[in-house]
């Protein structure tokens, strides 16, 4: 529907850049970025809009190769890749991949970034289809450009995005996105298996307290608005906290704020109803987690490498364990990255997948 320049960067512009997002990557080639709105669905359906972002390396060849590099967990629409610069790590990991010769599209996913209305957390279904139509917006624009994409792509992301990078993975060796395949798949540090692992986890203290809230927090409102989880919000949320909660993931506010305004441990956010139904879930809370935990239920004919770290207390490495027997065969490996932090964990593995992708999947 748009596209508007967000940066247009020299190979000595976009060293620079990268350095001061503190990511040491070898530079190639200087990038042009652009913010892209296009249409897409809801997850009734229904046609709605989205933004993301797209990178082209400024090199001589007509025909590129292309990552997809899928975000982790933003709750203010302004930190979204395609719109926030400078203070998160998203847009520059992006531009990393351009940097190297590659082009780069990164969804903002549905409600962030310029995206109308809320966003709905690890939703499987509308992280795959923001990413396609995405992918497909952004062929007609290098097209506009005189380049074209290498049918197979390669995709990676990064803790939500990890998750989303598996599923959209799924869906590209499906045949489910017109005119593109994969080539390669990375995801790092996902959510992969709600009910069995991420859900029980954040109940039974594996998952650190404070990120335990945030995550169930942004997820059952999230959820609430596709698969009526509760009436009222004091139904799954005790009070104080329930009059306030819907408001706090309105994409206005960043995550400080919302933690600040949360309660501490999970058993005084939630009611003891859905603590149980967490636990055990039934109805609409089964199928809330069922229609997002299928994204390793597959056998991959293409390179899957998962990276995760033993040390992460935001999502657990049994999530990468179980995806990897999800998927029952010898072309997916696991990586552990040690005793890292989450954060800490994206950090390693990007650059770890880049010289993979470069190595094994060159730039065109």
């Amino acid at each position: 529907m748009s596209t508007t320049p967000v940066a247009q960067l020299s190979t000595e512009e976009t060293a620079g850049y990268l350095a001061e997002g503190r990511i040491n990557a070898a530079v190639r080639n200087g990038v042009d970025a652009y913010r892209v709105l296009y249409r897409t669905i809801s997850p009734q359906g229904e046609s709605t809009t989205a933004s993301g972002l797209v990178v082209l390396p400024r090199t001589d060849s007509p025909r590129l190769r292309v990552v997809v590099f899928e975000h982790g967990t933003v709750v203010r629409k302004s930190d979204a890749p395609s719109v926030n610069r400078w203070n998160r790590p998203d847009q520059a990991r992006t531009v990393m991949f351009g940097a190297a010769g590659y082009a780069a599209v990164a969804p903002d996913y549905l409600g962030l970034g310029e995206g109308p209305g809320t966003h709905p957390y690890t939703h499987a279904p509308s992280e795959v289809s923001a990413s396609a139509d995405l992918l497909v917006a952004a062929k007609a624009i290098a097209a506009k450009h005189h380049r074209e994409f290498e049918r197979d792509v390669l995709v990676t992301g990064f803790s939500q995005g990890g998750h989303a990078a598996m599923a959209f993975g799924k869906a590209l060796q499906a045949n489910e996105v017109p005119g593109f395949g994969a080539a390669a798949l990375a995801p790092v540090s996902g959510p992969y298996d709600l009910q069995h692992v991420q859900t029980p986890a954040g109940l039974d203290g594996r998952i650190a307290p404070g990120p335990a809230v945030f995550f169930f927090a942004y997820w059952l409102t999230s959820m609430n608005r596709i698969y009526h989880l509760y009436d009222d919000p004091t139904e799954a949320f005790q009070e104080p906290y329930a009059e306030k909660i819907e408001g706090l993931f309105d994409g206005t506010r960043n995550e400080i704020t919302i933690a600040t305004a949360l309660p501490i441990t999970p058993d005084l956010l939630l009611t003891p109803r859905f603590i149980e139904w967490a636990a055990k879930p039934t109805g609409a809370a089964r199928k809330a987690m069922s229609d997002s935990d299928t994204t390793c239920d597959w056998v991959p004919h293409i390179p899957v490498r998962l990276y995760a770290a033993s040390g992460d207390r935001n999502v657990p490495y049994a999530n990468a364990e179980h995806c990897l027997r999800a998927m029952r065969t010898g072309n997916a490996t696991l990586h552990d990255l040690g005793d890292l932090d989450h954060a800490g964990s994206g950090r390693a593995a990007l650059p770890q997948i880049l010289a993979w992708f470069q190595r094994e999947f060159p730039a065109s």
